[in-house]
């Protein structure tokens, strides 16, 4: 008799859960976005990369290779954060900060951290090599997350809410700084940001930051020949096309050159050491050359369907953190796509950054294929 009432209990609890809270089908648009973007990023990066790869590698498939390689581990590690219930994640949101300032300072060991053309942001030998950076945003994206869970109401609150939760972004964001890599901790605060906008943090509070912090950073800026040369190049690259304004001057030479429908696939002559970079952060250059105008509004596009399903998802969520949680990975993917696409077409200072899922890079695409299964776990549990 008892055991019979015990699973009456046990059935009428199961019935009068929300409906936000029964499994939903994982979301086929923004599935679909994403599995374009990483078919059409390890299209371009062959293309882009080939004539780099056989010069220094007698191999036209070489970057090809290891990014297959790496979407193979992205891929398990999206499957593994996809099937977790993502609601026991928040409890880890502290400790994955605490690892995260951990592995930045590491970079700046020397003998530790790896130093390539100048800077000092990965950990690791040879091909296997991760960079702390890239891990550091989702991980403060977890750690915001679960705060603002918990904090509610107070995040209006300047000394209670807001203020307390800045200071975990701007350690993590002077160690990116240093490193240096002045885009991912751009981005690091613009998703900060988008975060605290959508917790209902106010505009003033916002504002008022960013009076106080901006300064000190122009400042620091400008007294580093390195960033304040990038600074000016941005504000006129034809004055010294041959130096500082090159990266963006040959950019916009390969974006132009493609027109509507672009040179072909496989025929960009701009890839052909005229363009630095051209199978990672520039990639978006390559692309509009082969693919043309239609091929970069084709990208653009996918990244705004990708963009508007998860915050679809992040609206529908049945709790705070999955919510933010939603929000927050979202966030770092299109602002990130849209700043790279900022810098290839001169309407953003060159900052580094590469196009999530289409450029060349381990920590960049797993990085991003984890975010995106966070979305779609977050999903899984929304309102049907």
């Amino acid at each position: 008799m008892s055991a019979s009432l015990s699973f009456k209990r046990r059935e009428a609890a199961r019935q009068s859960l929300p409906r936000a809270f029964v499994a939903a089908p994982p979301d086929l648009l923004l599935f679909a976005s994403v599995a374009s973007l990483v078919a059409i990023g390890l299209a371009m990066i062959f293309s882009a990369s080939s004539a780099q790869a056989y010069a220094d590698h007698h191999d036209t498939a070489y970057f090809l290779k290891r990014q297959l390689v790496y979407l193979a581990a992205g891929l398990v590690l999206a499957f593994g954060a996809y099937k977790i219930d993502y609601r026991k994640l928040r409890a880890l949101g502290p400790y994955a900060l605490v690892l995260c300032i951990a592995a930045l300072v590491a970079v700046l060991v020397p003998h530790v951290g790896v130093v390539v053309n100048g800077a000092r942001r990965w950990i690791g030998a040879g091909v296997i090599s991760l960079q702390p950076s890239e891990f550091a945003k989702l991980g403060l994206v977890l750690y915001l997350s679960a705060m603002l869970s918990l904090r509610g109401d107070r995040i209006t609150s300047l000394t209670r809410g807001l203020f307390p939760l800045c200071v975990p972004v701007l350690m993590v964001t002077m160690l990116v700084f240093i490193e240096p890599d002045m885009g991912t901790a751009s981005l690091i605060v613009f998703a900060s940001f988008a975060l605290f906008f959508a917790a209902g943090a106010r505009w003033e509070h916002l504002l008022a930051i960013v009076l106080v912090t901006v300064p000190p950073a122009v400042l620091a800026i400008l007294a580093s020949p390195y960033k304040r040369a990038r600074i000016f190049a941005f504000l006129d690259p034809w004055k010294d096309a041959q130096n500082t304004g090159f990266h963006i001057v040959q950019s916009l030479l390969a974006l132009g050159s493609g027109g509507l429908w672009g040179v072909g696939l496989g025929e960009s002559r701009a890839k052909f050491f005229y363009l630095p970079e051209q199978y990672t952060d520039f990639i978006f250059s390559v692309l509009g050359e082969e693919l043309g105008l239609i091929g970069t509004v084709t990208v653009v596009a996918l990244f705004l369907l990708f963009g508007y399903r998860a915050i679809k998802i992040a609206l529908a969520a049945p709790d705070r953190f999955g919510f933010f949680l939603a929000t927050g990975c979202a966030a770092l993917i299109v602002i990130q796509a849209f700043v790279n696409i900022g810098v290839v077409t001169s309407s953003w200072p060159v900052t580094g950054v590469p196009l999530p899922f289409i450029s060349f890079g381990g920590s960049s695409l797993i990085v991003s294929l984890v975010a995106t299964a966070l979305v779609l776990n977050v999903g899984r549990y929304r309102r049907v």
